[in-house]
């Protein structure tokens, strides 16, 4: 019998709107930089655009892989993201005195890596293996780490290569240090944040529908931790018949 490929789960028609919009900005975006003698704001937009395709892409491509099953959500705090860095950020740079949106967005990215880190967990156990709260709060906040970590690696990379100053790297100074840490701790913080966060929704401790989702998650506990004892129980009938035997 064939394995039936994953059901796409329907998208709200507010999210998609949001994200049809966010699409359009982008694209406007890149049109105008693109008018104005900046090739690097055009190809900004259109590889932003690109990546507000990632959950239709794992739709489309994922096949009878776990990805297809990564929420809708996680793509909509992606498109918000993006849009805040590729346009609202550089913005803030270049027309403002405001040189702080760094913190913003490190910390944010923070959240929304955690938010996707306990997707990720939980479609990669799949719905028939109920994963614990908790191992997923720890992947989740691992899983955000790594990747403020390997944009961090981006940063240092195209510093050395391309002569760019993303870490702010002065010569026999310290402030591509300071830039790189300020990072790593507005990442950290955020993905503490986004593990409360996600792991109090997705247990239905806040949210729209928390009573009903906070009954079925203490349904599964007691049936996990029933199943739990009845082997404890096996396991030891097995080594009391192995201890008689040897005997």
């Amino acid at each position: 019998m064939k394995k039936q490929l994953n059901a796409i789960t329907p998208i709200p028609k507010g999210q998609y709107v949001l994200w049809m919009v966010i699409r359009v900005l982008l694209f406007a975006y890149g049109v105008y930089g693109l008018f104005n003698g900046s090739v690097t704001k055009f190809l900004m937009g259109m590889f932003s655009i690109a990546f507000t395709h990632l959950w239709d892409l794992f739709q489309l491509l994922g096949g009878k892989s776990f990805i297809t099953r990564v929420g809708y959500f996680s793509q909509t705090l992606l498109n918000v993201f993006i849009f805040f860095g590729c346009v609202i950020g550089p913005y803030f740079n270049d027309s403002t005195n405001f040189q702080s949106v760094d913190i913003f967005e490190h910390t944010f990215a923070g959240i929304l890596a955690a938010w996707f880190g306990y997707d990720l967990a939980t479609a990669i156990q799949g719905k028939k293996h109920h994963l614990k709260p908790a191992l997923a709060a720890l992947f989740c906040v691992l899983f955000s780490l790594s990747i403020g970590a390997a944009w961090e690696f981006y940063e240092f990379t195209m510093d050395r290569i391309y002569g760019y100053q993303l870490q702010n790297s002065l010569v026999l100074a310290e402030t591509g240090l300071v830039d790189t840490m300020e990072d790593m701790i507005c990442c950290a913080a955020g993905s503490l944040i986004g593990m409360f966060l996600v792991a109090f929704y997705k247990n239905g401790i806040i949210g729209k529908n928390r009573r009903a989702i906070r009954q079925k998650v203490k349904a599964q506990s007691k049936f996990d931790r029933e199943e739990e004892l009845a082997y404890l129980d096996e396991l030891k009938k097995t080594e009391s018949s192995g201890d008689k035997e040897r005997l």
